[in-house]
């Protein structure tokens, strides 16, 4: 298993299906994939594997799972890594997935698929399991910042080379800021950090080291609120800040990160073709299928007829949806249904024989 940072983003991947959403469905997708010899890489716009589960609760108990009384969010997310180990998917992070460009034909489906990394997948099949949508960064009411966007003001960080020489001002309390404080500090020129209070929702390590480069000089931390945005063309130059005591300052900086939460919106999957009802993908129940044959859907973002929005119904959608990939990847070849308990053959797919 790999992120996006050990793939060759010039070249174009070629592989059996592209999974979009590293959640728990997307896991389990790759399990049933497996057990037929189909390939997965999957995408996720967060920077680790696990969806909601991993980044909304990962220590919250969850009772619906079948066999396990009672198991937290990331201690299923962790079973389901180790699960799927014998199938070696790849997982892109830190990625959104913008064009979906059909290549084939609806007998024989085939996807030019593009993150906004510039990571490009030729791929026959696509599987979306991105729960209620993506996971999107807040924005933070400052006026104007749309006109600093992706030159000077970014809200995740793909590449911590391309913030060498910067003097950047990071915004914000949880783990992302603190996280992103501590690895860009050693790359850029100055790094400071904001936040409303000297109270932070991080790793207490995290703190603990955050705190240690300031008393050490080695960075800024400043308590405060970004009010506006200074810099012509687009090019940032200072932020506008009103301290604790409402008096206001400037923090010179050609780097803006702010790291406000994130959010769920549907976001690029809205634009490809794909029939939606109320921002969710209808599919049939005999394969889930999406209106576009070689796309489909399974878990929280699809809907049909009875539809529940448990993890359970998911891995069911996943196995049937793995039925009807097969035969798109293998056209010619005859799939015979076998149980992982007696098959000699799957076994020795999941290194138990």
């Amino acid at each position: 298993m790999s992120d996006a940072g050990t793939a060759n983003e010039n070249e174009v991947i070629t592989t059996d299906v592209v999974i979009v959403g590293a959640g728990p469905c997307g896991l389990f997708a790759v399990f049933e994939l497996g057990l037929l010899d189909i390939r997965a890489h999957l995408v996720d716009i967060l920077p680790k594997v696990g969806g909601q589960c991993a980044e909304l609760y990962p220590e919250k108990p969850i009772y619906d799972i079948p066999g396990f009384p009672v198991v937290t969010g990331q201690a299923l997310v962790d079973n389901l890594i180790e699960q799927i180990k014998p199938f070696g998917p790849t997982f892109h992070l830190n990625q959104m997935i913008e064009a979906v460009e059909p290549t084939g034909t609806a007998e024989a489906p085939r996807f030019r698929v593009t993150t906004d990394a510039g990571t490009v997948f030729d791929t026959k099949i696509v599987i979306i399991a991105a729960g209620g949508g993506s996971f999107q960064p807040k924005k933070p009411p400052i006026p104007g910042i749309e006109a600093y966007e992706n030159g000077s003001v970014f809200y995740a960080v793909r590449k911590i080379e391309a913030f060498r020489g910067r003097n950047i001002l990071i915004v914000g309390g949880g783990d992302s800021a603190l996280d992103w404080t501590l690895n860009l500090q050693p790359v850029a020129s100055r790094v400071t950090l904001m936040h409303r209070r000297d109270d932070f929702r991080a790793a207490p390590h995290s703190v603990e080291q955050m705190r240690a480069l300031v008393a050490a000089g080695a960075m800024d931390m400043k308590l405060g609120q970004v009010m506006g945005l200074r810099g012509e063309n687009g090019k940032l130059e200072a932020a506008v800040c009103r301290g604790t005591d409402n008096a206001t300052f400037e923090i010179a900086c050609d780097t803006l990160l702010p790291f406000f939460g994130l959010t769920m919106k549907l976001g690029p999957i809205a634009d490809w073709g794909l029939n939606l009802d109320e921002n969710l993908i209808p599919v049939d129940t005999e394969k889930f299928e999406t209106s576009v044959p070689g796309i489909f859907a399974i878990g929280d973002i699809n809907t049909y007829p009875g539809k529940l929005k448990l993890i359970l119904s998911g891995f069911h959608e996943a196995a049937l949806c793995a039925q009807k990939v097969h035969r798109y990847v293998y056209p010619d070849k005859r799939l015979t249904f076998q149980y992982t308990t007696s098959s000699t053959s799957l076994q020795k797919k999941l290194g138990v024989a």
